[in-house]
């Protein structure tokens, strides 16, 4: 019998405790907070209650990274809808819109498993390997930050990326709240590289500056009706002068040689010979950057080159009727020095560079 009260009297228990907390659900619905039943405390997001100074927040650096664990499913699905991740960021360029997300994810896990910090340099993408470090520019206003993806998102037509709070106000899009931008994915490879360069070019240059006037070699093999006109040209440095300004494919005759009449060709043409070479150059190397038709697109690359802290070359040579410009980086004595040379051009969109030998 006592066992028999004591059940109804827990039963009557939770009865009333359903029935206040119905109530109570009620009432919040009505004029309380609304909150959000999944893991997030708020429906909508937002950034801090003040502005926040992030302009002392530095860049995310690019470094070499394993995949993370999680978020690297080869296809995964959000709202019904399937999504791939690349094998690997390399190439990876593309303009869109940009949002950012503050604190309602803020100390949450990211997809990577990180705790996502709106304070940090971080981002969202749907299909970048997590992590890729990635470069965005602000198409508005030209600004630009360096980032890690770490996260999923942005689920949202049109979009292409959601950044941090920080992010988001060094590009200055915080007020608008989107932005069109361009993302482009760094090879954290190449990138250390670059940046050992430009500080040892920054050295040099601080101890002693280096003149970036390209130099300029003429043919050393010339045929004897052109000997004496081409020897006069030739110097250790052509400065731009108006005879040079308006240098053409075309070969043009000059009054010297307009009226002088034309000889048989001889079978064996005589050629200047050149000196042989000395052990000093031996461990030399020089990597061609590329080869350009006109002298003007030879000196437009040289400027494309000049912070990398080495010499920079124009050889020019004659192929049939028309004049080639090489343009050269060089001396190095490392081969090493020229392999991560090569990759920085490349990066450069200069593919095609390779090591050749001393410039003739």
């Amino acid at each position: 019998m006592n066992n028999y009260k004591n059940y109804r009297n827990l039963l009557a228990l939770l009865m009333v405790t359903m029935l206040v907390s119905g109530c109570a659900n009620k009432a919040a619905h009505k004029g309380g907070k609304k909150t959000n039943e999944g893991r997030y405390k708020v429906t909508k997001d937002y950034g801090p209650d003040t502005n926040v100074d992030v302009s002392h927040v530095p860049d995310a650096v690019p470094k070499v990274e394993f995949l993370s664990r999680g978020g690297n499913k080869s296809e995964y699905q959000v709202f019904g809808k399937s999504y791939s991740v690349m094998a690997n960021s390399l190439g990876y360029k593309e303009r869109g819109g940009a949002s950012w997300y503050g604190k309602k994810f803020h100390g949450y896990l990211t997809a990577n498993g990180d705790k996502y910090d709106m304070y940090g340099m971080s981002a969202a993408h749907k299909s970048l390997p997590l992590p890729t470090y990635v470069k965005v520019t602000n198409l508005a206003n030209n600004k630009v930050v360096i980032v890690r993806v770490n996260d999923r998102g942005p689920f949202h037509q049109g979009r292409i990326i959601d950044l941090s709070y920080a992010a988001a106000s060094k590009l200055g899009m915080l007020n608008s709240g989107t932005g069109q931008v361009e993302v482009e994915a760094i090879n954290p490879l190449t990138w250390q590289v670059s940046k050992k360069v430009a500080s040892q070019v920054a050295k040099n240059e601080a101890a002693e500056p280096q003149v970036k006037q390209p130099l300029i070699f003429k043919p050393a093999k010339l045929s004897v009706s052109t000997a004496s006109v081409a020897t006069q040209a030739v110097t250790d440095k052509v400065l731009p002068t108006t005879a040079t300004a308006n240098v053409t494919d075309k070969v043009l005759p000059t009054t010297a040689t307009a009226n002088v009449p034309k000889k048989a060709p001889s079978k064996q043409p005589i050629r200047v010979e050149q000196a042989p070479r000395t052990d000093k150059y031996l461990g030399i190397h020089y990597v061609q950057v590329g080869v350009y038709s006109t002298e003007q697109a030879a000196h437009a690359v040289t400027l494309k080159v000049n912070d990398l802290g080495l010499p920079v070359l124009i050889s020019e040579l004659q192929k049939q009727q028309r004049k080639l410009y090489k343009v050269i980086l060089g001396p190095m004595k490392s081969r090493m020095r020229t392999e991560q040379l090569k990759m920085i051009l490349a990066d450069r969109s200069f593919a095609g560079a390779h090591l050749i030998d001393l410039p003739k």
